[in-house]
């Protein structure tokens, strides 16, 4: 067998592109599922905090490395929390551009069509993966921050038949993201199949694959409420909802995929073809999972291994090789259109994430006690001003208050919470034991923000609350040390371990506008 030649990274260019992609995409700590994977990191260094509902992140801590390894790194540099997660960022910024130059390199003969590849990414790589629920790559940290790396250095290995280094970068990514684990195991199978037999054969083997993925346990029937209501709300799990345009997104790759497939493109390579046709079942037998799961509601418990999220590695590679092939058949002889291309398309996702996060900053840097969107500035001054051990009552709905900018409570606070409707019951999601509670939670502190203080005794009385936030006026008769920009923090009259709130004095210590 012909020895496969060793690729060189080019660290200084690739360290560049990572800052672009930064400048471009922008950083936000603790938004959407940051705030599910950072308070369990968040725990294992401060054991002290969170000293309620933590199982609404530790589920998902239970099944990965992710937190283990945030923690252990902050411990080890003597950086705070958020540093260390900034940081992290940046290193897998950079991991993941590295990754797509040297699936770029084993997909391409020319320097133009792999550098082509490379940029459009970098500009791009915010996009959604059509209507998986996911971005390429997140512009925050979570666990896919490191297992979409991991899974394009696997693929790389793979392709180039260096099986013992794939396998450890499988675990490595078992480890730190199932899920996304279990679709690189499968698109490799699909890469091991596309080589050794018959079209057929491999459609087959495909399905075969696919149904001995399916976990034990999984029972057949309708899920019921409250679980029903959370699995549901997620709309991207179930094909029957997704529009003509969604449906675009899945099938345009495939068919192009399909042309790749043929390996007659100019300066291509055999990976090229190979990755190409493997992808084809890959998209093929998802589609048909997805399908099958909407068929009827007895498998409406399979619904949550979310078959379609292979669309996220899909779209991620159909991206990268179009862009390659775009820098093959485009820029030889004409380099400029490079930039022409690409410089449109890093404006348009800087405005796509000035959308998304209106009221904060572009780029939030670690070390910040105030910010733009008064939000977070609620949240920072919560994590300098209240006990560790604070509980707080937050309007179960808060996570999509446009002010909210989908930043988390517990992640930027770094205290304990009752259950959210959003985000928590995308865990539960995922974990149907914990349906019950999270409605009930989730129920109890349904619109807070119009609660008069009996309300918030009431609230005391059934769970172990001490702290509230507030979005609007603070009712008379609370004692809230913090009143700015339309939000207010206040203790709980009643709650276990407060003296008794000054009803006389509702205002007692306020911080005025």
């Amino acid at each position: 067998m012909k020895k496969v030649p060793r690729l060189q990274l080019p660290f200084v260019r690739l360290g560049l592109l990572t800052a672009a992609a930064l400048a471009i995409h922008g950083y936000h700590l603790g938004v959407e599922d940051g705030e599910i994977y950072i308070p369990a990191a968040r725990k294992l260094l401060r054991p002290d905090l969170y000293p309620y509902a933590t199982e609404f992140f530790e589920s998902h801590e239970r099944l990965s490395l992710f937190a283990p390894i945030v923690a252990w790194t902050a411990r080890l540099t003597h950086l705070s929390m958020d540093w260390t997660i900034f940081l992290w960022y940046i290193a897998t910024l950079f991991f993941t551009l590295a990754a797509c130059w040297m699936l770029a390199a084993a997909s391409f003969t020319a320097t133009r069509a792999r550098w082509c590849a490379v940029l459009i990414i970098a500009a791009i790589l915010t996009m959604p993966a059509t209507n998986t629920g996911l971005l390429l790559m997140d512009p925050y940290l979570t666990a896919r921050s490191f297992s979409t790396p991991l899974t394009l250095f696997a693929l790389v290995a793979v392709l180039r038949r260096r099986f013992i280094t794939a396998g450890f970068l499988t675990l490595i990514t078992a480890a730190i993201h199932p899920q996304m684990a279990a679709y690189l195991v499968f698109l490799g199978a699909m890469l091991w199949i596309a080589e050794r037999i018959s079209s057929r054969e491999k459609a087959a083997s495909a399905l075969s694959a696919f149904s001995l993925a399916l976990p034990a346990g999984f029972g057949l029937g309708p899920a019921q409420e409250p679980y029903r209501e959370a699995l549901y709300a997620r709309d991207f799990y179930f094909l029957s909802t997704w529009t003509w345009y969604d449906w675009l997104g899945l099938l345009a790759p495939l068919v192009f995929l399909a042309w790749f497939a043929k390996g007659k493109l100019r300066g291509t390579t055999p990976e090229f073809a190979r990755l190409s046709l493997a992808l084809l079942p890959f998209g093929v037998v998802s589609i048909l999972a997805g399908a099958a799961i909407v068929s009827t509601h007895k498998l409406d418990m399979y619904a949550r291994l979310q078959p379609l999220r292979c669309f996220h590695l899909i779209t991620f590679l159909f991206m990268l090789l179009i862009a390659g092939v775009v820098g093959e058949y485009v820029t030889k002889g004409r380099l400029w259109v490079i930039p022409a291309l690409c410089v449109p398309l890093a404006a348009g996702m800087y405005w796509v994430d000035r959308e998304t996060y209106p009221f904060s900053s572009h780029m939030e840097w670690p070390g910040r006690t105030a910010s733009p969107n008064p939000w977070i500035s609620t949240l920072f001054w919560i994590r300098q001003n209240t006990p560790t051990d604070a509980i707080f009552a937050v309007d179960s709905r808060y996570f999509k208050d446009p002010e909210v900018d989908v930043h988390g409570f517990r992640a930027l606070s770094e205290r304990s919470a009752l259950a959210d409707y959003y985000k928590d019951g995308g865990v539960v999601a995922i974990f149907p034991k914990l349906a019950e509670e999270w409605k009930q939670m989730s129920s109890a502190t349904y619109g807070l923000n119009h609660f008069d203080v009996s309300d918030f005794m009431r609230l005391a009385h059934e769970y172990p609350v001490t702290w509230t936030v507030i979005h609007g006026p603070a009712p008379a008769g609370m004692e809230c040390p913090y009143q700015q920009r339309g939000y207010a923090v206040c203790k709980i009259p009643g709650a276990p371990g407060l003296p008794p709130a000054n009803v006389a004095s509702p205002h007692h210590d306020r911080i005025n506008p």
